[in-house]
């Protein structure tokens, strides 16, 4: 700015510090931004701005502006959004932006500032600030938020085929169907088969439980133990349900069929048998010496 602004200011005598401005355009009545000053070293009549603020206010070189002091509060909040995602890339973006914001006094929202990182330029936009729409950012602890960049593109949530969609109840029904529908086991079932590979008789096999098995097993111990008790009855010619003390002679082992004269025949061979063969008769054989 001129060295004569500088008089008038000093001549006010209503100067707050840090001195701040309030630039607009006449032509344009919307167009405001706020800013700091550099210097007053410029030439009577002019006041050199930076290209961002002469593109926010819609100005050209050589066109009228015009500046009004102005007293802003310190700021205790403000919103920013990068460009790009690069800017996410930064190694400390706490660092990166207290460097950067050293050159400005004073954001306002819908400001744009530049930061210069590695050779790269990113640009950031001021989105909110409090608790004025400008605020001053020199000797002040200011919270800072970021909002996703403007090139950030969110990921698609995955889509549901409609198929899960309706097999799910389904699935949940047959989860909830009672355990009784679940046939038992039942053993002994089925049909024939040889061993011999011949066709089998076409018999239709009944189920049959294991209640049945065992009854049937119950049955066939009590019908065996029977047949036995008639057939030693019926051996030793004796009737049932009376007790023989005694040896029983060998005419009780024969049939019943047999006549007795058999029967003697029969006995009488079985002693011939055992007489014909000779017993033992100890100390009997020739004699021997033995002569040294």
């Amino acid at each position: 700015m001129p060295l004569s602004a500088l008089d008038r200011l000093l001549s006010n005598l209503q100067v707050n510090y840090p001195m701040l401005f309030e630039l607009s355009n006449p032509g344009n009545s919307g167009r405001v931004a706020h800013c700091g000053v550099l210097e007053f070293v410029a030439d009577e009549g002019l006041t050199f701005l930076p290209y961002w603020m002469m593109k926010k206010l819609l100005l050209q070189d050589g066109d009228l502006v015009q500046v009004k002091n102005k007293s802003l509060v310190k700021g205790t909040y403000m919103k920013l959004q990068p460009h790009t995602m690069e800017f996410l890339d930064v190694s400390d973006p706490k660092d990166v932006l207290e460097t950067a914001l050293r050159s400005y006094s004073c954001l306002a929202t819908g400001d744009t500032f530049m930061v210069p990182y590695n050779n790269e330029e990113y640009y950031i936009d001021v989105i909110e600030t409090k608790p004025s729409p400008a605020i001053c950012i020199i000797d002040t602890d200011c919270e800072v938020d970021f909002a996703p960049p403007l090139d950030y593109v969110e990921p698609q949530k995955p889509a549901v085929p409609s198929t899960q969609s309706k097999e799910r109840p389904t699935e949940a029904k047959k989860d909830e169907e009672p355990s009784e529908k679940i046939p038992k086991f039942i053993p002994f079932t089925g049909s024939a088969r040889r061993l011999d590979g011949k066709p089998a008789l076409d018999q239709s096999v009944a189920p049959v439980s294991s209640t049945e098995i065992l009854e049937q097993n119950q049955q066939e111990s009590e019908n065996g133990t029977k047949g036995s008790m008639s057939s030693t009855s019926a051996s030793t010619g004796r009737s049932n349900g009376k007790l023989v003390f005694g040896k029983i002679s060998s005419n009780a082992n024969c049939p019943t069929n047999e006549t007795p004269k058999v029967a003697a025949e029969k006995s009488s061979q079985e002693q011939s048998h055992k007489a014909e063969k000779p017993k033992l008769q100890a100390f009997t054989g020739k004699k021997y010496t033995l002569q040294g």
